[in-house]
Order: structure tokens, then C-alpha cells, then sequence
């Protein structure tokens, strides 16, 4: 049996409740195999839907995936374009996750968006909004400052209309405007390929996250890497400045 939070006296296995995912390493997966980047992509994506089912079947409350960064688009044309046929074809697969019990959302500066992939999210969004089981959210032209930006701004503007006082404003000001305001904040981020930065990736959310490393390129992260972080997570202590 799973549950959530800290460690209890039992010997039951304790899950994160929100995992966060860097989807690292596609180009490099490709680059292995003399392949385009594009197909390191490619296999990415479709690892990201196995992963994604398999953190339902554990009881996964929450998985953000970041997906497409801001930054992102200072990679060539051709691989930009690439990613974003993906997300289209993506999209437009009738059979992700409507008849899993997932719950789909996206997350990110959206408006920048070519208005047929816009379309095509709030659709998915739509069909699965009754789903009760995991709630995926893809981080999709996505920066962790910019999302404190926009919740700075959104602030901002209440106190000039006089909606709040700035003396009055705590940290749960900026987590009520964030993105995953109405979700638990992530407690376990993993990133695979070798890197250890956090990319700009959930960077108000993971103040007392625990991060976990691996060099497998994400299009090889198995199910099996996934138990093994895991497994990891439960041996942790979390104390969250405590004793």
C-alpha cells in the first residue's frame, strides 16, 4: 500500500506526491545513434506517455513534465518546428489518456503558441476534465521566473486597484498566482542525461523539493529507472527545516 507525506512508524511505502520531470538528453539519445535530433524527440515523447501511465498506476497524484522551455527557442528552426509537430501529432492521438483516468493540463506563456496547437490543448484539457485519477501537467514554452514574473505582475495589479496591501503580502500571495496553485507542490524532481541544474524548471515550487540524478538519456528512462528513484524518495528524511 502507498501513501503520502512523511515517513510513519509502519513499513509502508511512502510516495511523492507531485513528481516534476526534466525530459533531458533527446538530443544526445539521437546524436548515439547517428539519428537526427528530431528522432531523439520523437522517442522522448513517446516515453513521456509511458512514464506518464505508469505514474497513474502507482497513484502518482501529480507529474509535471517540462517539455518545452522559453528558453527553448533559440535551438534551430528545423528542430523547433520538429518539436512542435510533435506536440501537434501529439495532441491530435484521440487514444492519450481519455480512456486512462488522466487529467491533462498545460502550463506555460501559451499565448506565444501557433493557435492551432492553443486549440488542440484546450481540447485535450477539456476532454479529460473529468478524469480523477493523475493530473499531468505539460510545461510548454515554460520558465520558472517567468511564471514568479507573472504572478508578480498579476499582484501588482491588485494593489493598484487597492484590492491588497503591500504590508499584507506573504509567500502565499505569489503560490496563490503560480501556475499549480489549486496542486501540492512538488516534493520529488528528477532529472535524467547527466545534468544536475534545475533548468529554470519549477522554480518557486521546489523550495523543499528532493532531487534525484541519473545519466540515462530521457528516451531510455525506463519504468524500472522510475521505481528505482523511488525507492530512493522512501529512504529519504524530509524535515522541511525541522529537526
Amino acid at each position: 500500500m502507498a501513501i503520502f507525506g512523511k515517513k510513519t512508524a509502519n513499513d509502508e511505502r511512502i510516495l511523492p506526491e507531485h513528481i516534476g520531470i526534466i525530459m533531458d538528453g533527446n538530443g544526445r539519445w539521437a546524436k548515439k545513434r547517428m539519428l537526427p535530433r528530431t528522432a531523439g524527440h520523437a522517442a522522448g515523447s513517446e516515453n513521456f506517455k509511458t512514464i506518464a501511465r505508469h505514474c497513474n498506476k502507482l497513484g502518482i497524484k501529480y507529474l509535471t513534465v517540462y517539455a518545452f522551455s522559453t528558453e527553448n527557442w533559440r535551438r534551430p528552426k528545423e528542430e523547433v518546428d520538429a518539436i512542435m509537430d510533435l506536440l501537434r501529432k501529439y495532441l491530435k492521438d484521440s487514444t492519450n489518456f481519455k480512456s486512462e483516468n488522466i487529467k491533462l493540463r498545460f502550463i506555460g506563456e501559451l499565448d506565444a503558441l501557433p493557435e492551432d496547437i492553443k486549440e488542440l490543448m484546450k481540447q485535450a484539457e477539456f476532454d479529460s476534465k473529468d478524469a480523477t485519477g493523475l493530473v499531468v501537467n505539460m510545461a510548454v514554452n515554460y520558465g520558472g521566473r517567468a511564471e514568479i514574473l507573472h504572478a508578480v505582475k498579476e499582484i501588482a495589479n491588485e494593489v493598484k486597484n487597492g484590492e491588497k496591501n503591500p504590508e499584507d503580502l506573504t509567500e502565499d500571495d505569489i503560490s496563490a498566482k503560480i501556475y499549480t496553485s489549486e496542486q501540492s507542490e512538488p516534493d520529488f524532481i528528477i532529472r535524467p542525461s547527466g545534468e544536475y541544474r534545475l533548468s529554470n524548471f519549477l522554480v518557486w515550487q521546489s523550495a523543499y523539493a528532493e532531487f534525484w540524478y541519473s545519466d540515462v538519456l530521457w528516451p531510455d528512462f525506463s519504468t524500472k529507472d522510475l521505481d528505482k528513484a523511488l525507492e530512493d524518495f522512501n529512504k529519504r528524511n524530509r524535515r522541511f527545516g525541522g529537526v
